[in-house]
Parts: C-alpha cells; structure tokens; sequence
C-alpha cells in the first residue's frame, strides 16, 4: 500500500514539474526548485496546491482505468502532451494556454505549425523517448506487482457503482473547484489564496509561473462576469434600444459632422498624471508645461482612474468599448484575460473606422502578449498591431538614457509614419505608450527635478528618487507630445486626438498613508484634440461635460468634442456622462492587487468632482440601464447585436465591419485584417522600414 502512495506522489510531483517546465524556458529545473522553495522563504505553498489539484485529476484516470501501472503512463502521456503544446505556445507567444484555445483548437488544427518554435525539433525526439522509456519502467513494475486491478468487487452491480463514483468523486471535486476558483469570496478562491494562489492576471506566462500552470489555467475557465440585472429578457432590451435610439436622433438633429469624417488617435499614456497635484508633495520645476498649456485651449479634465501603479489593460478596455469597471463582479479584474477571450460578441469604438479598407491600427511599443493584446486586438477587428514582436515589429526602438522602456518619441514617430502616407482613408490608431512604466530607478542623466514634502515629514531616499525619475519622464513626454501634435497639425486631412493616462504610478508611500487622498491618486490627465484640418480645432467643451470623467466616456466626449453624430449607445453614454461625471470601481490607496479593492458600491463623481453619495431617481434608471446594457454584450444573450444599437446613422453594416461583429473567434477582426493588408497602399514605404528593424 506504501509503495501505491509513494509512486502516486512521485508521480503526481513529476506531473507538476513537466508543467512547470513548459512556461520556465529558462533554467526550467532551477525555476522549479525556486518555486518550491517558496515554501520556507514566503510561507506560499501554490507547490502543495499544484499537486493536490492534479493529483485529484491523476486519481480519476487511475480510477477509470482501474489499473495504476497502466494509469500511470496514460496521465504522463496526458500531460507531457499538455506541457509540450503549452511550451510551444509560451515560447512562440510568450502567453499561456487559455480555455479560449481548447475551443478553437479543432477549427484551427491545420495551422499549429505556426506554433512550433524555431530549434523545438530535438523536442519530437526526445519526449517520445522519455514516454517510451517511462512507460517501459511502468510494465517492468507492473510485471512485478502482479496486481491486476485496483477496485475488485465480486458483485458485478457492486463493482460498476464502486467504479462510477470513484471517477466521479475526484472529477466533480475539479469541476466544482474550476468553476469556483476565478469567483472571489468563493471556497476555491479563499482555499488557493490561503495556500499563497496571487494572481497575476497582467502576464499569463507570469502567472503560472509564481502560482502554476495549473492553477493558472483554471482560474479563468469559468470566472464570474456579473449578475444578471433584474428585468433582463428581449424585451426590455428593445425597449432599451428604442429609447436610446430617439436620444440618438434628438442629439444628432443638432451635429453636423460623422464620426469616420476624421481620423482619431487615442493614446493610453503610460502611467501620465500630474505629480504636482500629489497632496504633500511639490516640484522644484513643471513637468508638464506644454500639456498644461494644451489643456486649457481644447477639451480637458481629469479622468478617474481603477488602478493606482497598475491595471492599465483594465483602463484601456473601458475606453475602447465604452463599458465600466463598476458594472463588474469583483471576480472580473482583468477583462483582456478572463471576459474577452470568451466574447461572442465583441463591439469596440475602433469599429466605426472598419467601413473602409483602412480600418484600425495598434501601436505598443512593448510584447504584443501583455495582456493577451495581439489576440484580443484582432477580435476587436484591429487589422495590425506594431510592438518589439515579429510578424509586424514597431520602427522605431529608441530608448532615453537608462531607460528600459521605448521612448514616447519613439513610439510617436512609428505612428507618424502610417499617418503620413498618401492614403486619404481616415483610420482609428490605438496607441499604448511604455517610457513611464515603473520602476524608476535614476534612469535619466542631468535630471534637474527634485522632490519635496509639504507635510513636515521628508520623503524616503527611495520614494525621492522614484519621484525625481518619474517627473524627468513626465517632461519629455510633455515635449514629445507637443512635437507629435505639431507634426499633426501639418498633414491635410482632419485627425482628432485622445490622449490619457491610465494611472498614477505607485511610487507615493506618503501621501498614500493618508486616506483623504484616496480620489486624488486615482485622478489622471486627458484631453481630446484636433488639427488644423478639423472643424473641431479649437472646441473646447464646457466644464461641466469635460472637467471630469472616467475612461468609459472619453468616446462619447469625442464625439461630442467633433460635433460627430451618435450611434444609440453613444447616445446612452452621453446621457450617462451628464448625470455622473465619472464613475469607477471602490479605489484604494495603496498599489493595485488586481482584484477589486475594497468591495461595495461604486465611486460616483459630480461635475465638480465631489462624490455623489445618494443617486437621484434618474440616475438610478440610467445606472440600471448601463447594467443591463453591458450585461447584454458581456454574458447575455447579445438582444443588442440585431437592434443597430451599436450603429452610427446612416451607416450599412458589412463583414467585419462597424458594430456587426458576432463571429466568436474574431472573424470580423481577420476580415478586417484581410481587407487593410489586401488594399494596403503600395507607396507606404514605412513598412519596409519595419521590416528591417526584424
């Protein structure tokens, strides 16, 4: 019997460690010893949990088959498979196997080739062989035993029962655990986290490796979206339609202009705020001169912000498809990861631009998988996404100083380069920039910016530096913004530009001590503006439509900024934006845990920025609205889809463009791409120039 338990767990253990190996591409085996050593140096045990959640699978196949030495190399078999495809995935993606890649794996079973990396080959001889000669050792062992079954019960009836519940036992306990895991506040949940599960939802491939592989692919099979809102059925979604269907037409009676008559730029600036508005803190110099200056001749204000030093994919989604954070159950902290890739139904702003050949473009000058971008990006119908990543790698790489990151300028110039070709289509670029990511360790040279405290209590070294650092950031961003929008203003075609940062960084230990500064370190910059070549130059909204807002809405101040004519739903958001100004998840003061912190009701802000504490009759109907609307398009049945609630006037819908996109693996984001590579203008020489930066 001892001999059972002991090959069980060294079994169970090399079970975990072939796992582990396929997201470790680097020093795989002293990787895992650091793993496991998490144990005595961070009391985090996600070791044991690893191998109690597969052991509990490895039991159901001993179980089924009944014979533990022919178990035994059916479960390696099972999971060497799993490991080499996950390694391949990693090392060709850097991104993990999600649930998402289990469906489309039929559909797409010709084209894993494309997922085999260069120098694998020595991989299709060495795990055979390492198969064959475990499963070798099993048949020796076996012949030795000479147990023939596990379960022997004389009863025929008995035996069948014994057999079914034992298989059933351990496979329900995995199918309970799955489908609890990615909730919070559920038994799974609490259990992993007690065992020292962190998530970290921003890198798949990070992930599994600080928890496992394991652990890490669960946690997103069945995570919670939200509640279904009370009332939810066809009908009310038509009556919801309707409604914001003659708002639309009452607001578009007074605008003269369509969205897709100008190109928009909508630039997620990494980490950008205002360190002068930081309570207790000041600057010997302004960071942001420009900007500042910009802000005050066009459409500006602060935005409120989910995340403080983290959470910028959860910034950029709501900005992209106009959804909120707050609408969310608490389990939902990263929607690129967990909601996304299990959208039928993917409707983005970037859309409206899909009715031509140009369609949308993405720029990131970082990897295209942070935050499964690349895939998620082509569901969006994003036609071509330029980071440091083959097949389309970004121009321009240039770095200031000791920085890690690409500059702005850099990641500017890139854009510059698709927006400066003879092409007369107007296009939707989404830009994400990385020069201000944290960390900031001393990065740039003559920094002439330093930091002090107003309290009393002098900042830290660390905390000085780290300011100093950011700030230097800050002020070329400000220059680099300015030239880029100088550059802007001389091409001859109307382009408007979104500009925002998604957070602060989490770098102010003092001020974060205090809680009475909890709303103003979730507050950011933006500001929307337009060329020379747009009728909108100069169009500043009042400050009561623009002094304060939330991601959600930048699109519907857009349009409002561009006197552009409104689908329904921008119609609701714009109605929404009147009566609360911002709206976000609970914020805290302290950096980001990527999960929703602190639980309860949502943050709502007035024109003046003050929270709202009771919501007035209206607001409540619109807030139940935006539930339901968003509950609709995110784990409902998509009533909105066939209700041109999604759709600009006047507009005929056609593959893969507009807000018709229903195809579950993103067919309309591939025919989008299709069609922009199909009509690429062949004067565009800056693709050449991508190419030889490969």
């Amino acid at each position: 019997m001892w001999f059972y338990v002991l090959a069980f767990f060294a079994v169970d253990v090399l079970g975990v460690m072939l796992l582990q190996w396929s997201v470790t591409t680097v020093e795989p085996f002293m990787g895992f010893l650091n793993w496991v050593n998490l144990i005595f140096t961070s009391a985090r045990f996600v070791f044991v949990l690893n191998v109690i959640i597969l052991g509990v699978f490895y039991l159901a196949v001993i179980a089924l088959v009944n014979r533990f030495w022919v178990a035994t190399p059916v479960f390696i078999f099972i999971v060497t498979v799993i490991s080499v495809v996950e390694r391949m995935k990693v090392m060709v993606r850097h991104e993990t196997i999600l649930p998402s890649d289990v469906k489309m794996a039929g559909s797409n079973a010709g084209n894993l080739s494309e997922f085999i990396p260069a120098g694998s080959q020595g991989l299709f001889v060495k795990i055979p062989l390492f198969l064959l000669v475990f499963t070798l050792l099993c048949v020796l062992i076996a012949r030795r035993d000479g147990r023939a079954r596990l379960v022997t019960v004389k009863n025929r009836g008995v035996h069948i029962v014994a057999r079914i519940l034992l298989v059933l036992a351990p496979m329900g306990f995995l199918v309970a655990y799955a489908a609890s895991l990615g909730t919070v506040g559920t038994w799974a949940y609490n259990a992993s986290e007690f065992l020292g599960d962190a998530p970290r939802l921003w890198d798949s491939v990070e992930d599994a490796q600080g928890n496992g592989t394991l652990i890490g692919f669960l946690r997103f099979t069945n995570p919670k979206v939200m509640d279904m809102p009370k009332g939810y059925s066809e009908a009310t979604m038509k009556k919801i339609a309707a409604r914001y269907e003659k708002e639309a037409d009452s607001i578009n009676e007074d605008r003269s202009s369509e969205m897709t008559d100008s190109s928009v730029i909508m630039i997620l600036s990494e980490s950008y705020s205002d360190p002068t508005r930081v309570p207790g803190l000041t600057l010997n110099k302004d960071p942001m001169p420009t900007i500042r200056s910009i802000k005050k001749s066009t459409t500006s204000g602060l935005m409120l912000s989910s995340g403080y030093g983290g959470g910028t994919a959860n910034l950029e989604f709501q900005a992209i498809t106009g959804l909120s954070m707050a609408n969310f159950d608490a389990s939902l902290s990263s929607p690129y990861q967990q909601l996304v890739p299990k959208m039928k139904w993917t409707p983005t702003f970037n859309q409206f631009w899909n009715q031509s050949a140009s369609g949308s473009l993405a720029f990131h000058p970082y990897h295209a998988s942070m935050y499964s971008r690349a895939t998620n990006y082509k569901k969006f119908g994003i036609a071509r996404f330029w980071t440091l990543d083959k097949p389309d790698v970004i121009a321009h790489q240039d770095h200031i100083d000791n920085s890690p990151y690409v500059s702005d300028a850099s990641a500017y110039q890139s854009v510059l380069e698709k927006i400066t070709n003879k092409s007369r289509d107007n296009k939707f670029y989404q830009v994400v920039t990385m020069q201000n990511h944290m960390s900031y360790d001393n990065w740039y040279k003559d920094n002439e910016f330093e930091a002090s405290s107003t309290t009393g209590s002098a900042l830290g070294p660390d905390e000085n530096q780290q300011i100093n650092t950011y700030s230097k950031g800050m002020s070329y961003t400000d220059k680099s913004t300015k030239a880029f929008l100088d550059h802007l203003d001389k091409i001859d075609k109307p382009i408007t530009v979104i500009f925002y940062g998604d957070h602060l960084p989490g770098i102010y230990a003092s001020a974060s001590q205090d809680s009475d500064n909890s709303i103003a370190l979730h507050e950011t910059d933006y500001f929307i503006w337009s060329n020379k070549a747009s009728t909108s130059r100069g169009h500043k909204l009042s400050a009561q439509d623009s002094a304060y807002t939330s991601p959600n809405f930048l699109m519907a101040q857009t349009a409002q900024h561009m006197d552009a004519k409104v689908s329904p739903y921008l119609a609701f958001l714009t109605e929404m934006h009147e009566a609360i100004s911002a709206m976000e998840p609970p914020v805290a003061n302290h950096i980001q845990q990527w999960q929703r912190i602190p639980s309860g009701t949502s943050l709502n802000l007035d024109a003046d920025g003050d929270q709202i504490e009771k919501l007035s009759t209206q607001q409540k109907q619109l807030v139940n609205d935006y539930k339901l609307i968003q509950y609709d398009i995110t784990a409902g049945k998509n009533y909105l889809k066939d209700l041109d609630f999604m759709e600009l006037p006047n507009e005929t819908a056609v593959d893969g463009g507009s807000y018709t996109a229903t195809e579950s693996t993103s067919d309309a984001g591939s025919k989008a791409a299709k069609k922009t590579t199909d009509s690429k203008e062949s004067s565009d020489s800056s693709d050449s120039s991508d190419s030889s930066k490969e």
